[in-house]
This record gives structure tokens, C-alpha cells and sequence, in this order.
């Protein structure tokens, strides 16, 4: 029996190991360093999705999805807020005026556009 043999139908090799053939699987020693929204959606696809957490985590793609979409998440948010804000009146000229009623509204404006690219881009 050989040693190494390559599997063209997966693309993975395997070696050999008393009597069975076992993949050659690198460990990928990227440090994690998405955030809030990244944790979820690992969250979500252990959960939910786990055939699609299983490839990714196999595949070494796990990591660069989970950035990609905390970064992407963070984006939408703030452009959402800033919208938001603007379409309610959120001014600096509140701020001045209101401190307590400016903060209470920029808490619900943070909550709905969370809200929305929670349902929009983590739980898909």
C-alpha cells in the first residue's frame, strides 16, 4: 500500500496510518479577530447551519467568513444609524440642548439598525 495518495474527486491528500488512510489536515493558526457581530454568526451557523459551519471550519474559510461579515455588519450598522439619525432629527444641536433625550434616541436608533442587519446579514 502507498504511503500518500491524492484524491482528485475532494482535492485531499491522505496518508497512510497502520491501516487506514487518514486526510491531511492543516491546522490554521489565524488568530480570530472578528467581533460582536462575527461571534453571532458563528453562533448562528454552529446552531443552524452546521454542514455550512463544518465546510467552512474544514476549509480553513471559517475565520476570513467571520471577519467578513463582522466588518461588513459594522459597516451597515453605522451607515443605518447615520441615516436614521438624520431622518429623526439626532442633531449636535440636540445634543447641546437635550443630553438625556439625544442619548435615548441614538440608543433606539443603535437598537433598530442592529436589529435589521441582524435579520439582513447574521441570520441568513
Amino acid at each position: 500500500m502507498k504511503k500518500h495518495i491524492y484524491d482528485e474527486s475532494n482535492g485531499l491528500s491522505y496518508t497512510l496510518h497502520g491501516d487506514y488512510y487518514l486526510p491531511d489536515l492543516a491546522v490554521n493558526e489565524e488568530e480570530p479577530t472578528y467581533g460582536k457581530y462575527g461571534m453571532l454568526r458563528k453562533q448562528f451557523l454552529k446552531e443552524h447551519r452546521p454542514a455550512r459551519y463544518q465546510y467552512l471550519l474544514m476549509t480553513g474559510e471559517l475565520i476570513a467568513h467571520l471577519n467578513r461579515i463582522d466588518q461588513d455588519a459594522r459597516e451597515q450598522v453605522e451607515i443605518m444609524m447615520k441615516q436614521m439619525a438624520e431622518k429623526q432629527g439626532v442633531t449636535e444641536q440636540l445634543k447641546m440642548q437635550d443630553l438625556m433625550k439625544w442619548v435615548g434616541m441614538m440608543n433606539n436608533i443603535k437598537a433598530c439598525a442592529e436589529e435589521i442587519v441582524l435579520k439582513e446579514i447574521i441570520y441568513l
